[in-house]
């Protein structure tokens, strides 16, 4: 029956953390879409390299977010490390992103303004399901709990 309660803590603790990338990946989003829409409907810049700058300027935003807000209880040991795979998980999440809005505007046709900003939020969404499961995963790892051996754990993940 110990079970029981122990799964109820891990999906309560998973539903925080949701809400928290939802927060910070929501601002985020809007974020990348206003210099989206500004880049590419305003000064004219291919819808591609417009979605590239955008992505970007968001990626930057949200790397704040995450790291200050959603994981800010997160291992904050070996900095450089998480910044790099925070960098390569959100440089696959752009190709990604970007990828179904250049196939949906060039291959497809579909490019008015409308459909245009349907299929990037599209790519937005399939991205942030890899971006969630990365970064958990491998970028903002939790911090081992507390108990007999904790401080040997600390010291033994410093080192990989």
């Amino acid at each position: 029956m110990t079970a029981q309660p122990e799964i109820s803590s891990r999906l309560s603790a998973l539903a925080r953390e949701l809400v928290k990338f939802a927060a910070v990946g929501g601002a985020g989003m809007v974020v990348n879409f206003l210099v989206f829409n500004l880049v590419h409907l305003r000064l004219d810049v291919p819808v591609g390299r417009a979605n590239v700058i955008s992505t970007s300027v968001a990626i930057a935003f949200n790397y704040l977010g995450f790291r200050h807000f959603a994981y800010r209880d997160s291992d904050r040991q070996g900095r450089r490390r998480e910044l790099t795979l925070f960098l390569a998980f959100s440089l696959i999440g752009l190709v990604i992103e970007t990828g179904t809005v250049f196939v949906t505007t060039y291959w497809f046709h579909w490019d008015s303004p409308v459909e245009v900003n349907v299929f990037k939020f599209l790519g937005i969404a399939v991205a942030s399901l890899f971006r969630f499961w990365s970064y958990r995963t491998w970028v903002f790892r939790a911090l081992p709990e507390p108990g007999p051996g904790a401080e040997e754990r600390v010291t033994a993940r410093a080192g990989r």
